[in-house]
Formats: structure tokens, sequence, C-alpha cells
């Protein structure tokens, strides 16, 4: 019962009251002011300017939520996207390594495979420099070894020319002879 006399009493107290005026006359500005006020609002209600605002304010509201919501869903896809291209980047960086080491792998098998071929042609290399080697060693050692036989041969017939007399040649030359068709037949 209290609070529905407070605005008469609100009323009852204003300063119009003070001097001794009528409140309620039209000469009086406050009440004048308080009954324009009083139909702005009458008014309002009337034509439901409340219920519009408040629709309007629930639309507003309907909308900065879907607004939301669309914004949530945004940034969950724009995370899973970025996931996504994390996910591929380790996966691209794993594989580049794995490049990288059978590249290594391969460069070092051709390096030991292009140092046994190397190896390998030096031992054919020397192994034909030694056959050389032999080869002009038992030329140079025939080489010799005829120069030594027709020197020989040579100094011996010097010695028999002038140690044999004719009597013996002529002896030694028939014994030739008959050696060489001994061995012929």
């Amino acid at each position: 019962m209290m609070k529905r006399l407070l605005p008469v009493f609100a009323i009852v107290a204003t300063p119009a009251f003070a001097e001794g005026e009528a409140f309620f006359s039209l000469r009086s500005t406050e009440f004048v002011v308080m009954l324009a006020f009083i139909v702005f609002v009458g008014v309002l209600i009337y034509f439901k300017v409340p219920g519009i605002l408040t629709g309007l304010l629930d639309k507003r509201a309907a909308g900065i939520s879907a607004d939301l919501a669309e914004a949530r869903a945004l940034r969950d896809e724009a995370q899973k996207l970025l996931a996504s291209y994390e996910r591929k980047q380790r996966e691209v960086q794993e594989q580049s390594g794995r490049i990288v080491a059978q590249a290594r792998d391969e460069a070092n098998a051709a390096a030991d495979k292009a140092k046994a071929d190397l190896t390998q042609s030096i031992a054919r290399r020397v192994k034909a420099a030694e056959d050389q080697i032999a080869s002009a060693e038992a030329a140079a050692v025939r080489a010799v070894r005829d120069r030594a036989v027709s020197v020989a041969v040579a100094a011996a017939g010097d010695v028999l020319a002038k140690s044999m007399t004719a009597k013996d040649g002529d002896a030694l030359i028939e014994a030739s002879i008959a050696q060489v068709e001994q061995q012929m037949h």
C-alpha cells in the first residue's frame, strides 16, 4: 500500500505545493509537463512502442547471436584448416628429410663405388705396367743373350779360324752335314 502512495507523495512534495499555488491547474508548468509526459507515455503504450522496441532489440540480439555462432563456426573451421596445414607441413618436412637422407646415402654409395672403380682401374694399370716391364725385361734379356751368342760365335769363329787347319775344317763340315742328315731322316 505504501508503494502505491509513493507517487502521490512525490507529486504533493513538489516545490509548487510549498509555495502555496495550486498544482493541478493548467497554469502550473510542472503540472502541464507532467500531464504531457503521462500522455506521451500513454501514446507510446497505446501504439505498443515498448513491445516494438523489445522486438527490435530481440531481433538485434538474435542477429548478434547468429553472428557469434557463425563466427564460432568460422573460427572452428579455421582452426581445423590450420591444424591440417600444420600436419601437412610436418609431413612435408619429414618427407624432405627422408629425401635428403636418401640422396646422402645414394651419394655416399656412388662415392664408394667410384673409389672401388678407381682402385680397380689403378690395379689394372699397375698390372699392365708390370706386364710391360716384365716383357721389356724379357726382350732385353733375349737381346743381351742373342748379342752374347753372336759375340761368342764371332769369337769362337775367330778362335777356330786361327787354330784350325784346312784339313780340320773339312772334317768339321762333313760331320755337320752328317748330323743334319740324321736329324732330317
